[in-house]
């Protein structure tokens, strides 16, 4: 049986980049008949392009060409569930933006092929992984450099309690007013506001 090629091309209605799309197709030998494009209001319904593609087109040792990752999906955790799915499927993906995956391989060389869907999924895998910590790192960061200028987080401290209390009696009589009874406290409005909604 004669394996196909497929091509799927993914925009949101405002982005103008679906010909850049195109055009890497068609330098790759893409037929019209071949490409499925979906519009981003169009991508969660039940008869999207992405769906037919994948329920009437595609068949264990075809291969699937998309310009990058994130086309499949903007959510990382459906991008991995499509990539498993193209895997259990014996579908190759080709990703345009990873020069890697582009290689050209013999019908003989369905071990290969299955190698990269693994590498695909691990790689991504790595790429949440490291963007994660990355955040976390980035968070950390400007906890530490807002405490170095003297942002207090959380409840008030212990020490502060029966002050904070007699404040809020106070701000909720109308005898002062936010900005005050966080200036007395030492700390911003919003915190004081946070604390009051909280005890």
């Amino acid at each position: 049986m004669q394996h196909k090629t497929f091509y799927y091309a993914r925009v949101s209605d405002d982005e103008k980049n679906l010909d850049v799309q195109l055009e890497a197709f068609r330098q790759l030998g893409a037929q019209e008949y071949e490409i499925f494009i979906d519009q981003e209001s169009e991508r969660n319904t039940d008869q999207n392009s992405y769906q037919l593609l994948k329920n009437a087109a595609l068949r264990e040792g075809d291969t699937l060409i998309i310009q990058s990752l994130d086309r499949l999906s903007r959510c990382k955790a459906d991008i991995k569930q499509e990539l498993q799915w193209l895997k259990e499927n014996g579908i190759r993906l080709k990703v345009v933006d990873m020069p890697t995956t582009m290689i050209e391989l013999s019908e003989d060389q369905q071990w290969a092929v299955e190698l990269m869907n693994n590498i695909l999924i691990e790689a991504f895998d790595s790429t949440v992984v490291h963007e994660y910590a990355e955040h976390r790192q980035r968070q950390r960061e400007g906890i530490d450099a807002a405490k170095a200028k003297g942002v207090r987080f959380g409840r008030p401290p212990l020490e502060k309690e029966e002050e904070f209390y007699k404040l809020k009696k106070r701000w909720l009589s109308k005898e002062i007013s936010t900005r005050e009874a966080a200036r007395i406290l030492g700390v911003s409005h919003q915190t004081f506001w946070k604390w009051v909604k909280g005890a």
